[in-house]
């Protein structure tokens, strides 16, 4: 892969944590696919359009918008290499003829200038090294007229998921989730900061409004404990402590998730920013 700028994320991605998602890419899905309805319905895909979907991981979304897109054409653009490599054995399995996948770091990776008609984005959008250059990139590559729909994380605050792990705080090393306008999962969060950018970028029509949904972690309290335990985060912060240490996490988070359990599944409410926008015509 050439052109990477955002190396520490392309070292993560294609490490354990890409790793990690696309060996449990119908798990993740579960987690986020509850914002798929509203993310799609803001990017009102056409069937002639040709897609862009900005860190596609392992491609959800980018076979969603290719359904759509019957006549046209879904490219999903991400880092990591284990991902892809799922989205396009899923995309086989499936059948679809109009999906297509790139490595690249979209930040500079060399689009071809006003080809696609819409940019999407399931929290794939969230970790640019320059975040107005990187979505410049994106509003290069639409079309005059074209135009963007991105969901990015809100507040610590309004996750249920990441409230449970602040709650661990004097058992595991937990500090702050990052603030918006810095780098983060979070860098997106505050709307007038994500117009800002946006703006500098070169897109126009900038709209933004908060979104909920709830995503299934695991079968029960401890299957999804020991699910965040495992992801990247939970990873990093259970490598730093003590095995008994890890442990009396593991029992804290179960115990905190517990009243979550419903009907078989463990349920945790997670909020977003769904951002739309438009390139001049």
């Amino acid at each position: 892969m050439q052109n990477v700028v955002n190396t520490e994320q392309a070292q993560a991605w294609n490490g354990y944590e890409g790793e990690h998602w696309a060996d449990n890419q119908d798990r993740w899905d579960a987690v986020n696919g509850g914002f798929n309805s509203p993310l799609l319905a803001a990017a009102s895909i056409g069937a002639h359009d040709r897609v862009l979907d900005v860190g596609c991981g392992a491609g959800q979304t980018t076979r969603l918008a290719a359904r759509r897109a019957v006549h046209g054409h879904a490219l999903g653009l991400d880092l990591s290499a284990p991902m892809l490599a799922r989205a396009r054995g899923t995309a086989r399995e499936e059948g679809l003829a109009n999906v297509s996948f790139e490595q690249g770091d979209a930040q500079v990776h060399p689009l071809p200038p006003a080809s696609f008609d819409v940019a999407i984005s399931r929290y794939g959008v969230l970790f640019f090294a320059d975040p107005v250059a990187g979505f410049g990139t994106v509003a290069g590559a639409l079309r005059p007229g074209g135009r963007a729909a991105f969901l990015c994380g809100a507040y610590p605050r309004d996750n249920e998921w990441l409230q449970a792990f602040a709650a661990l705080r004097g058992i595991l090393p937990v500090g702050d989730f990052g603030v918006p306008g810095g780098p983060g999962m979070f860098s997106l969060a505050d709307a007038d900061g994500t117009r800002a950018v946006l703006s500098a970028a070169g897109f126009t029509d900038i709209g933004t409004r908060r979104v909920e949904a709830y995503g299934t972690w695991g079968r029960d309290a401890a299957d999804a404990a020991a699910f965040l335990l495992g992801s990247g985060p939970g990873r990093h912060l259970a490598g730093q402590v003590s095995p008994a240490a890890r442990e009396r996490a593991r029992a804290r988070l179960t115990e905190l998730l517990r009243p979550h359990e419903a009907d078989g599944a463990l349920r945790l409410r997670s909020t977003a920013l769904l951002v739309t926008a438009t390139r001049p015509r």
